[in-house]
């Protein structure tokens, strides 16, 4: 699907910001490189700091090298297409007074008044910069304008709501982009290229030929320098109802009619809408102990700088998820994500049904296996298929080998998420953004649990989470730890 890309005011709220400073500023730099922006883009960072337009510039540039991007002749090019504005208390007078400096920027760059606003802000003032930009009517302009959210989106489903209901006073929904960057991901939208242009898979795909799934999210890190945001969140809302309840759908959706969002969006939605109540006995979380990661010694959550010495907070979530329709009744979804893991990694893997009858001769050697396809989404990024073969030789035994296919191979390196997404907002294609319907139908699986209190389990870091986790798994299922 293509969008025109039109000239444009790029607005950073949190401009020097950690997101603005890792994604944002880096991606944008990129796509110029690249060439997929428009001459004519303009970029204006805001934040309370009391920077010039030349300070800021700097700032760039030192991030702009940070992130590997040298070429001096490539950033003094960018250099002349970036500004910068102190929004003071953030008050309203504060907000008209940007709202002139904007008019001015368009104007002696000639444009027609299309704008971004990304929200790169703390959850705590969102809110507050949506009414303020309403109030001063940024969001008026001669051309169009589209609002960016980033995650999380409200931390329950009272204030999901309240915040659509926030965003829907001064913006239509087709202006509202919610992030979530995992949608971005070259092999996550692969994923839809995978089921839907292959038939030999879309066929399998189904309570018949598969047996269950499994999704991993695991990171090796710990909280960083996000303690007082993480501690107040938590696993469950700060990954479970986002990212990995996006992951479920493009596995678990039936096919839509067309690629449009309208028709991604309503078959994600379905699959929100039938998968069964999660109950506390279905749910494991965990919260990590000192441990070994990468061959070094890391503290205890409790023992992270900023978090209480009596912390309940989890860090480790497993959950075993039903989806009650046609296709998957019967075939248990397997979530787990937590930090201080032993590695890094973002995987699917399908299990398959071992065939219903063995015409071999049952034997240590001859024992059938089911088929399992993995799909790598981070690191590594790929796909591997494991399949049954006779062993040379005399004799009739079995082994396991694997199909595998790796992006790097053929494509080289992919780019970052924020490179794929931003390009999407400024073309207008809402397809790998979350819906309103998304967002409430998420945190309504979720809010039971939330109002409950679940106990929390301990794992040295380093390990795979609290052995409580197996608890959730049905009959002969393990969870898999599959190297790509």
């Amino acid at each position: 699907m293509t969008h025109p890309r039109d000239e444009h005011l790029f607005v950073i709220f949190g401009g020097t910001g950690d997101l603005a400073k890792r994604k944002l500023l880096p991606a944008l730099a990129r796509r110029m490189i690249a060439g997929d922006l428009p001459a004519g883009c303009v970029v204006l960072g805001i934040s309370r700091r009391k920077w010039t337009d030349a300070e800021y510039r700097t700032f760039v540039r030192e991030t702009l090298h940070t992130a590997g991007i040298v070429s001096e002749s490539i950033i003094r090019q960018l250099e002349q297409r970036v500004y910068y504005h102190s929004i003071g208390q953030g008050l309203r007078e504060d907000f008209y007074r940007l709202g002139q400096r904007m008019h001015e920027l368009e104007t002696a760059h000639r444009l027609k008044g299309n704008r971004v606003l990304y929200l790169a802000l703390p959850p705590d003032a969102v809110h507050t910069t949506i009414n303020r930009i309403g109030e001063a009517e940024l969001h008026r302009s001669s051309g169009w304008t589209r609002v960016v959210i980033e995650k999380p989106f409200g931390r329950d489903l009272a204030s999901a709501r309240q915040l659509n209901q926030t965003l829907h006073q001064w913006f239509d929904e087709s202006q509202i982009f919610r992030i979530d960057h995992y949608l971005g991901k070259e092999t996550v939208q692969n994923l839809i290229a995978f089921r839907f242009a292959n038939a030999v898979f879309e066929s399998l795909w189904n309570r018949d030929r598969i047996d269950f799934i499994t999704i991993t999210v695991a990171e090796d890190i710990g909280i960083a320098h996000c303690a007082g945001y993480f501690d107040r969140v938590g696993t469950l809302r700060d990954m479970v109802q986002n990212h990995l309840m996006q992951l479920l759908t493009l596995i678990a959706m039936e096919v839509p009619i067309a690629f449009t969002a309208r028709d991604l969006r309503y078959e994600k939605v379905k699959v929100l809408q039938a998968i069964a109540p999660i109950t506390p006995e279905r749910v494991v979380y965990g919260q990590y102990t000192a441990g070994n990661v990468h061959g070094r010694s890391v503290p205890a959550y409790r023992d992270e700088p900023g978090i209480p010495a009596d912390s309940n907070t989890e860090t480790f979530v497993a959950a075993r998820l039903e989806i009650a329709n046609w296709r998957w009744q019967g075939v248990p979804f397997y979530i787990r994500t937590g930090k201080r893991l032993p590695r890094r990694v973002t995987q699917i893997v399908v299990h398959f049904r071992c065939p219903p009858v063995s015409i071999f001769q049952p034997s240590v050697h001859c024992k059938i296996r089911p088929n399992i396809l993995v799909m790598n989404l981070q690191p590594d990024e790929g796909f591997a298929l494991g399949f049954q073969v006779k062993r040379p030789g005399p004799g009739f035994q079995l082994d396991t080998v694997r199909f595998e296919y790796r992006y790097a191979d053929t494509f080289g390196p992919l780019p970052d998420a924020y490179e794929t997404l931003l390009l999407d907002v400024i073309e207008g294609d809402p397809t790998l953004f979350v819906s309103e319907a998304e967002v409430e139908r998420a945190w309504a699986l979720w809010a039971p649990l939330l109002e409950q209190s679940v106990p929390v389990y301990p794992y040295p870091a380093g390990t795979w989470g609290p052995a409580e986790a197996d608890r959730i798994l049905v009959q002969d299922h393990i969870w898999v730890n599959i190297n790509t």
